[in-house]
């Protein structure tokens, strides 16, 4: 059960729809509208399918399979709504979502699972590199090369068990290097660093300048420390994709943006700023971290949603001066 067949989600739920696997897509909008009307269509640089099967907009009147696997692929700031509407979803045999089945959190950011373990027994991070595009109701770009995705999983707070060797077992039938480990939110809180230029990708486009990018690192990487949190390093996380994921045009075109930068260009009324830059303004404050060029890009960022700038528009000098 895929909850969320935005691009990440899109990606995983066509590839296990190809390999075999009973599938499941929850999306809402004009987006299921067109996945029931037409099918979801995955585009990649090996050419173009169209998968057809079930969608859905929430849990149905039926009990879920007890052997349901639920993947969390919605944007952070949209997963509070998306636990709340499954946790209480019946399973056949007796129980509840939330008492009963695994919970797949392939998700930017790093507070997604603390908060899903209030509500779920079983919760299961996945560190996501997987470059993909969401704009078009109906249609998900994925331009990794040779595979589609990197998804590294393991359980929380740490740990791995059978769920997660079976997941990641089915998820290499469907194309994807899935590595289990035992310390996968390390390597989520190193995903996190990566993600924090997603901001300025999306407020201004691909001329960030090198001083603010490696002002918002620095940042990231202080706070971090500052709280005591391992995560991977740059050279680590190279050497883990190698070329296994690399990102190729698809239909001569580039990737177009990050997951932030299409939030704002689909006019999404959401962004996830405050669960990517804010996790280091968060530990920044609880730690005496000052994280000023962080905290800039959240308020940027909802000034953006809220007054509708277009993706990439906005003013560089303002946010300079939002930082101080």
């Amino acid at each position: 059960m895929i909850i969320g067949a935005g691009a990440v989600g899109g990606t995983i739920g066509v590839r296990l729809g190809q390999a075999g696997h009973d599938v499941t897509l929850v999306a809402r909008g004009a987006h299921l509208e067109a996945i029931r009307r037409r099918g979801l269509t995955l585009r990649s640089p090996d050419g173009e399918v169209t998968w057809r099967g079930a969608a859905t907009n929430g849990p149905g009147d039926q009990p879920l399979p007890a052997d349901t696997v639920l993947v969390l692929t919605v944007k952070s700031q949209d997963t509070a709504g998306a636990l709340a509407a499954w946790v209480d979803a019946p399973v056949a045999g007796g129980g509840t979502a939330g008492e009963r089945l695994p919970l797949f959190t392939a998700q930017n950011g790093v507070a997604n699972e603390r908060t899903a373990l209030r509500l779920f027994a079983r919760v299961h991070p996945v560190c996501v590199w997987l470059p993909a595009t969401h704009l078009e109701p109906g249609v998900v770009v994925a331009n990794g090369h040779p595979h589609p995705g990197m998804l590294h999983l393991g359980g929380y707070p740490a740990g791995s068990d059978d769920i997660d060797e079976q997941v990641a077992a089915d998820l290499a039938t469907a194309g994807f290097v899935a590595p289990v480990r035992d310390d996968v939110m390390r390597w989520k809180y190193g995903k996190l660093l990566s993600n924090l230029g997603n901001g300025l990708n999306a407020l201004l486009g691909r001329d960030i300048p090198d001083a603010l990018d490696e002002r918002v690192q620095a940042e990231g990487v202080a706070a971090l420390a500052a709280a005591g949190i391992a995560y991977t390093s740059s050279e680590e996380e190279a050497a883990e994709r190698g070329d296994q994921v690399q990102p190729r045009p698809v239909d001569g075109q580039e990737r177009s943006g990050g997951s932030t930068w299409q939030s704002l260009a689909r006019g999404a009324g959401s962004a996830e700023a405050d669960h990517l830059n804010g996790e280091i303004v968060l530990l920044g404050r609880l730690h005496g971290v000052p994280t000023p060029a962080n905290a800039a890009v959240q308020l940027a960022m909802r000034q953006a949603v809220r007054e509708r700038i277009p993706a990439g528009a906005f003013p560089l000098p303002e946010l300079e001066k939002l930082i101080g």
